[in-house]
């Protein structure tokens, strides 16, 4: 027998409550008789807006809070973007359901005052902003002649820093931008070849506690098996390539005439070393080959990065926005 009543915990940002309200709106439609509600809840990341991601070296960023609401039974799922997600959750809960994924890619967003229109098109020694490293290491691999600043924000606040900013453009998310309806800002949509994707990009997390049998099954019909196969291998490779320290990573899982294929690079964080791989194999087997594929990044070069980086005493974080 179905619960009737469903409390969601989410984030306060205009594209967190939006995943959350499109939870709310499916549950709801698929569980007429159950109350869904919402319940805003500001995370560490969302508090901390003054320092870059790359400095405030805690994993959960935009997550402990909202598990700890899960914990101690406040809410009874949390919705998040699956690339905020650490790769290792706290005892007690789970990723009850993954959505399917939205599209992967990135995009660039030039000045609304530029006249170029693509990332080719920057002169040399134009600014970019990106908050994200790996984003910023492929970006200066590609066009070391750039300069790179830091962007934190929401959607919202990133978009008036352009305008208000001499930069050249920024780097954000298809996905984000295409679920608030602003894809009439995009310039150019980057393929994966330019720009590998963040670990569970353009996919929702929806997680509960283990012990919640009957939301689990609920939400289920929620779950969308062809990406959490491919996420789970992203997953999967992050998580041993981790060692208690992120660093640039792009990598992108996907089903391809009934195999699992699955990209990944480690890069430096100037971006003058990057060390790149792929994998094919048996989908039912994704969290092994992203494994075994962070193991042959490792063999060919990613370990001597991690340990550059380690060795440079810079803390780091994964996550993005």
């Amino acid at each position: 027998m179905p619960v009737d009543r469903i409390v969601i915990g989410t984030r306060g940002s205009e594209l967190a409550l939006w995943q959350s309200r499109f939870i709310q709106s499916r549950l709801t439609e698929l569980f007429p008789s159950c109350s869904v509600e919402l319940i805003v809840i500001k995370t560490l990341g969302d508090k901390i807006l003054d320092f870059p991601l790359s400095k405030i070296g805690d994993k959960g960023l935009f997550t402990k809070e909202l598990e700890k609401a899960l914990l101690d039974g406040a809410i009874d799922l949390a919705v998040h973007s699956l690339k905020d997600i650490p790769t290792l959750l706290p005892a007690g809960l789970t990723l009850g359901a993954i959505t399917e994924r939205e599209d992967v890619r990135d995009v660039f967003l030039a000045h609304p005052a530029k006249s170029y229109r693509s990332l080719a098109e920057v002169p040399q020694g134009g600014t970019i902003a990106t908050g994200s490293l790996r984003r910023k290491c492929q970006l200066l691999h590609l066009r070391p002649d750039l300069r790179i600043v830091d962007l934190r924000g929401n959607l919202n606040t990133r978009m008036k820093k352009l305008e208000n900013s001499p930069w050249d453009g920024m780097l954000l998310a298809y996905a984000g931008l295409k679920r608030l309806g602003w894809e009439k800002h995009m310039t150019e949509i980057l393929s994966c070849d330019t720009l590998l994707p963040a670990v569970g990009q353009g996919a929702l997390g929806i997680e509960i506690r283990k012990d919640n049998s009957r939301l689990k099954t609920m939400i289920r019909k929620l779950h969308h098996a062809p990406t959490a196969r491919s996420v789970l291998a992203e997953r999967a490779l992050l998580r041993h390539l981790e060692g208690g320290c992120q660093v640039p990573i792009g990598t992108f899982g996907r089903l391809e005439d009934g195999r699992l294929r699955l990209d990944a690079l480690v890069g430096s964080l100037d971006g003058k070393r990057i060390v790149r791989g792929h994998i094919t194999g048996d989908p039912d087997r994704s969290e092994y080959l992203g494994v075994e594929l962070a193991k042959q990044l490792l063999e060919r070069g990613a370990r001597e990065i991690l340990d550059a980086i380690r060795g440079q005493g810079t803390t780091i974080t994964g996550v993005e926005v």
